[in-house]
């Protein structure tokens, strides 16, 4: 079923121009909102490294699909998925069916379980690379935002040192944008300020 997108004359984002009612609902409610629950990390974690090489629209229209497949992203019961279970996810078309993002996100379960054991969350884990509070970007527009920072670097050689997979420097960027650990919404965006002083 098509979304529309809504007809209002709001500043937004340049990125969101032209995407379906899905996309801009993720801008205005979810994208730049600070997360600290581990169950929404490890949601926005699994579907960034599924969107590699594609684009968020396709991931986030088969999103409610991969919460059904993926046990709602509870990472305990995803770290016990089977060769049986993975194998009947790759003939899934609700999915996107790349055997190497399927078998990592399996993978990433078990090693974000890892991280909680040692660090009590995920949460407490990933929000030390920013200092406990998201950063503020002043971008103006879409040409400003980066696609890597110094802080998605460091995450990104953590994780996978922890054993992590499809956790390069531009897929944790766009982690930690999502989950509001950097605030990259243009100024000239309705959500810039309302983010803001959600630190």
């Amino acid at each position: 079923m098509k979304h529309a997108p809504p007809n209002d004359n709001v500043p937004r984002c340049g990125w969101v121009k032209g995407g379906n009612a899905l996309y801009y609902d993720y801008h205005d409610n979810e994208w730049g909102v600070p997360v600290h629950d581990d169950q929404r990390h490890f949601e926005f974690l699994i579907l960034e490294g599924m969107q590699a090489g594609l684009s968020w629209a396709t991931v986030l229209n088969k999103r409610e699909n991969y919460r059904r497949a993926f046990a709602n992203f509870i990472p305990q019961q995803v770290a016990l998925f089977s060769d049986k279970k993975i194998a009947s996810l790759l003939q899934n078309a609700g999915l996107i069916r790349n055997r190497l993002k399927i078998h990592a996100a399996v993978n990433n379960a078990r090693c974000f379980l890892n991280i909680i054991e040692e660090f009590d969350s995920f949460d407490a884990y990933v929000w030390r690379f920013v200092g406990g509070k998201p950063i503020q970007n002043h971008w103006q527009c879409l040409t400003d935002v980066p696609a890597i920072s110094r802080e998605s670097k460091a995450l990104s050689a953590d994780l996978k040192k922890r054993g992590f997979k499809f956790v390069g420097d531009t897929i944790i960027y766009a982690h930690m944008q999502g989950v509001g650990m950097v605030n990259d919404h243009e100024v000239r965006c309705f959500r810039h300020q309302q983010c803001a002083v959600m630190a």
